[in-house]
């Protein structure tokens, strides 16, 4: 086995909840071009069909498993559907976050209903579907690779109005910590990768106004936004025997910008 072979994943059955958007859709195709068959997850039939789609066109096999990673009920059928359709999971990829520039509100008058959906949808979405992920894994007894998409929010605070999603994002990787601490001696490696603004369709209002992204740009070394591209090389990393003597960790994806605080 070469050093390059220890980044494929041949054989390999991977999980992506927020696989159907901007984000997910990306790191699917690359999971699957290096070898995994993929499981769709999401609520949106048309997203998740086209990402399943571009799967297919990296010549592996797909899933679109449709369903709301907050309900306990959802995440444990996606992940038996998973199951049931490819016999294993190996990978499991949480995709789904953001919401942050929707609810900005100062933090001594941030509302309970927008802090709680701003939690459900960057921490619940992520705790249910590994609970049941991990739980295949240890039953099959062949180990695993969990990889969280946290943001460098859960690093860095920014006087914004972002107090509930720079929480929800500290939460995660604490709870990556954790995890990897727990899981360890079922060979299941937890980690995370930490990107800042990612060009997506979710950011795009903010990206639009030239004010907002020059500002962000001028902080960030490398003098641009990151692209959903720049995340899938340090994926395939976390999601392959490549790392599998790292876990417990939280990768910064930012062109610097987190260097620079």
């Amino acid at each position: 086995m070469t050093v390059l072979d220890t980044f494929r994943l041949d054989g390999r059955v991977a999980v992506v909840p927020g696989g159907g958007g901007a984000i997910g859709s990306d790191l699917a195709k690359g999971l699957a071009e290096a070898g995994a068959r993929v499981a769709i997850v999401g609520r949106s039939e048309d997203a998740a069909t086209e990402a399943a789609r571009k799967v297919e066109s990296a010549g592996s096999e797909a899933l679109v498993a449709l369903g709301d990673m907050t309900s306990e009920a959802d995440a444990e059928r996606v992940i038996a559907e998973t199951v049931e359709a490819f016999g294993r999971v190996d990978i499991l990829v949480n995709a789904i976050g953001g919401g942050a520039g929707k609810v900005l509100h100062v933090a001594h008058e941030y509302p309970r209903d927008d802090w709680d959906w701003i939690f459900e949808l960057n921490l619940r979405s992520a705790l249910l579907p590994t609970q049941y992920a991990v739980r295949a894994m240890i039953d099959a007894g062949r180990g695993g690779r969990i990889l969280n998409i946290s943001s460098v929010r859960g690093q860095l605070g920014i006087d914004a109005g972002y107090s509930a999603y720079v929480a929800a994002k500290g939460a995660l990787d604490a709870l990556t910590r954790q995890e990897a601490t727990e899981w360890a001696r079922h060979g299941i490696t937890v980690n995370a990768i930490s990107p800042t603004f990612v060009d997506t369709p979710q950011v795009a209002m903010l990206l639009d106004d030239p004010v907002f992204k020059s500002n962000l740009v001028s902080r960030i070394p490398v003098g641009r936004v990151g692209q959903t591209a720049d995340l899938v090389g340090a994926v395939l990393l976390f999601c392959s025997d490549a790392s599998s003597f790292i876990t417990g960790q939280i990768l910064t994806i930012d062109g610097g910008l987190t260097a620079t605080q």
